[in-house]
């Protein structure tokens, strides 16, 4: 088989060269590239492949098609939205993922970025550095708080059973309501998610559904002192409403990690400018230990997709 990795996976070149030479042994051709997101330069480094590995990077249907002996598509990321799926299934080609890589890494994040918002880090960073005080920016704790996920899988579970260490009320929307769910995490309305939580958290796909989920309408549900976490989709959010909301002081902050597009942005974002908001270049992710289970799963997957067993299946 021909494996090609279209982009690296953000662990070190010996660590790769070891798994590199495992497949190698087995008499598979396996080739690295530096990320590039043209599509002719893509074609030409898989145009023969076997398996093509990206993480984040997106393959489109014009690289998939062009690729004749394509069967397996080993996606190193949570999301495989930037993926062609439709095309990949015209072809018959199977296309796995590495679900659960980053669950801990995400929701701890998130749980970061709630405390950094409550206790207004950011503005109390500035005033230090000015040489002033906190006059003015006391905050809050989070214990008690109401913390609205919207999404409850694996990483939105992780990201209750950390809120409830931290004795948070947790109420849930998820249009799948899992069959099983702690007793601490109450299942309700998107509606009722965003009205009575302080704190709304997104932890659901990218799809026809939930593609600007968090438009105009629903930012206006949102209580005055609330605040929005998106480590999710950039898309699930209505970018311009949100921004519009946070100048105009309908809710109190955001902490934002993805976008429309993966950063880097153009300058003039409007998140980038908006008030009370933290913007993060896609990092929730990406942590040292995240990376290194990333990569045990996606050469997992290759070895058993190799060895004639889809894991991690997506198609």
């Amino acid at each position: 088989m021909k494996i090609t990795m279209l982009e690296p996976i953000a662990i070190a070149s010996e660590v790769l060269e070891i798994y590199a030479e495992k497949f190698r042994a087995q008499g598979h051709e396996f080739t690295a590239y530096p990320k590039d997101t043209d599509e002719t330069v893509q074609i030409e480094r898989a145009k023969d492949s076997d398996v093509i590995i990206i993480a984040n990077m997106p393959l489109s249907a014009n690289v998939i098609n062009a690729c004749d002996n394509l069967k397996f598509i080993n996606v190193a990321f949570t999301g495989f939205d930037h993926v062609a799926i439709d095309a990949a299934k015209s072809k018959n080609v199977a296309v796995s993922n590495a679900s659960g890589y980053a669950t801990v890494s995400v929701a701890e994040l998130v749980i970061g970025y709630a405390i950094m918002m409550l206790r207004r880090i950011p503005q109390t960073d500035i005033k230090c550095r000015e040489g002033l005080t906190k006059d003015g920016l006391v905050g809050f704790e989070l214990k008690g708080k109401k913390i609205g996920l919207v999404g409850l899988g694996a990483i939105g579970f992780e990201t209750a059973r950390l809120f409830n260490a931290f004795g948070c009320e947790i109420i849930a929307y998820d249009p799948h309501q899992p069959t099983s769910t702690p007793d601490y995490v109450k299942f309700t309305t998107l509606e009722e998610v965003l009205s009575t939580s302080d704190i709304v958290s997104l932890h659901c796909p990218l799809n026809d559904s939930t593609k600007n989920l968090i438009s105009k309408e629903n930012l206006a549900l949102m209580k005055k002192d609330a605040y929005l976490i998106n480590s999710a989709r950039g898309s699930v959010v209505d970018s311009v409403a949100l921004a519009n909301a946070l100048n105009n002081g309908d809710i109190a902050g955001a902490a934002i990690d993805v976008f429309e597009i993966e950063p880097p942005l153009a300058t003039d974002h409007v998140l980038l400018h908006s008030k009370n908001t933290i913007v993060t270049p896609h990092i929730a992710f990406a942590s040292k230990e995240s990376m290194e289970l990333r990569a045990e799963i996606i050469f997992n997957s290759l070895q058993s997709w190799l060895d004639g067993t889809q894991i991690n299946k997506v198609i």
